[in-house]
């Protein structure tokens, strides 16, 4: 974001930041506190593409979120959603991908503070040491994270989740089989690999087009705890705690302090509308877009 974005960015925030205060102590009051997933990529001092966030600002927004709201896992943070009644706000640090680097300041930050984190990977580049694509066409062949280095983290504490096999746009996917083996299969040979459950998956992109109704059927199915999409909404207590929508967390700190004090803008993110068999009570989940 360039300076002048920044700059009014701060005005915005800070001028209010007096009603914000005000807004969410009578909300927290009423048990209407949000619960907020954050989702990062890739913590690196090269700010090398738009996902990469540096060490330095991961660690200070890790202790200004540490110092406002309860940190908690994404099983703490569905038990508060469905409970319909949520005092406190609540973060959840998430990371889709798995880049090697993370394993060298961020994610040691995260164990050493007993911050819970849910990490998001791609099997197809952590079984072959492949550079993810999206990094390639940049010119850049960053490492992914090895098995090892995941069942070292799991064993810290980390929730090993599900990111497909290769990392594609399941939005524009039809075929039965290979939507079946980019989320179960994958996840199954995940879990065999680490020797741990996989009881979470993210959407690769996760903006309402790359989400897909029948994704959401197939991970209830295979027994997944919850799906998590990636296009900005907040989640608030009564929603439905299947899907768990996740807001950018690798972007500079004014931006981070604005959605996670409640922008009442971002506050009308539109949610993609799928209801989850647990909600419904019915076989078979609703879903519209």
């Amino acid at each position: 974001m360039d300076f002048a974005k920044l700059f009014l960015l701060s005005l915005y925030y800070h001028g209010s930041t007096p009603y914000r205060w005000w807004r969410n102590r009578r909300d927290a009051a009423a048990g209407k506190a949000p619960v907020i997933v954050l989702f990062y990529h890739r913590v690196a001092d090269d700010r090398a593409t738009d996902w990469t966030c540096t060490n330095r600002t991961f660690a200070r927004q890790m202790r200004w979120l540490a110092a406002r709201f309860d940190m908690v896992s994404l099983a703490e943070a569905q038990q508060r959603i469905r409970s319909g009644k949520n005092y406190h706000p609540c973060v959840s640090i998430t990371f889709d991908d798995g880049y090697a680097e993370n394993c060298r300041q961020a994610l040691p930050l995260l164990i050493r503070e007993r911050i819970p984190c849910t990490y998001f990977v791609s099997t197809q580049y952590i079984f072959n040491g492949e550079p993810f694509p999206h990094d390639v066409a940049l010119g850049r062949r960053f490492a992914p994270n090895s098995i090892d280095q995941l069942k070292e983290l799991a064993a810290a504490g980390i929730e090993i989740g599900a990111h497909t096999r290769s990392h594609p746009d399941l939005g524009k996917i039809t075929d039965f089989t290979r939507l079946c083996d980019e989320v179960v299969i994958s996840g199954e040979e995940l879990q065999a690999a680490i020797g741990r459950p996989v009881r979470y998956f993210a959407f690769p992109y996760g903006q309402h087009a790359n989400l897909n109704p029948a994704v959401f059927q197939m991970a209830y199915d295979a027994g997944y705890e919850a799906v998590c999409s990636a296009y900005g909404g907040f989640n608030f207590p009564g929603d439905d705690a299947f899907h768990l929508q996740r807001i950018h967390g690798d972007a500079d700190m004014i931006r981070l302090k604005n959605w996670a004090t409640v922008d009442p803008r971002k506050k009308r993110t539109r949610r993609y509308a799928y209801e989850s068999p647990e909600r419904t009570g019915s076989l078979a989940g609703v879903a519209t877009t």
